[in-house]
């Protein structure tokens, strides 16, 4: 069956691809959680100009995470934590506390979700913490952890 995806779905697509899937999942899934529609002439006129707008929307997107990128690259955030005497915290830091010095030593907001830390920092010193704002734009941030 072919279908013009109204929202952006993993592993599927984009908002406004038109797309041949399988009748069973077209009709038992995407069609009635108003993921997709089915494509007729006049549908696949109107998802011409969602990608248009989507391609807009995504270049300004991807323009804004470069230029937070261009500043955060070569900043140090520098954060404080009690600490024992082998280097190891109290505790963690954690990707919200990444977030939160991040917006108060330079003022730019990022979403918690968009740090990628593995593991909690559990120890004392500089570590490279990634950062992906936009699926093109991906960067590691410098963190320092020192004693408090």
């Amino acid at each position: 069956m072919k279908i013009v995806l109204r929202a952006d779905l993993d592993n599927v697509g984009k908002k406004g691809d038109i797309l041949e899937v399988a009748d069973g999942y077209a009709r038992n899934f995407l069609l009635p959680k108003g993921h997709a529609i089915v494509a007729t002439r006049g549908v696949v006129a109107q998802a011409g100009s969602m990608r248009r707008s989507r391609d807009v929307r995504d270049a300004r997107e991807r323009s804004g995470a470069e230029e937070i990128a261009r500043r955060l690259v070569p900043a140090v955030i520098r954060l404080t934590s009690r600490a024992g005497g082998e280097g190891k915290l109290f505790g963690s830091v954690t990707s919200a506390d990444v977030v939160a010095a991040v917006q108060a030593q330079t003022g730019i907001e990022l979403d918690r979700r968009k740090v990628h830390l593995d593991d909690p920092i559990r120890t004392l010193g500089t570590h490279e913490v990634p950062v992906k704002l936009h699926r093109e734009v991906e960067f590691r941030v410098t963190v320092e952890v020192t004693k408090q």
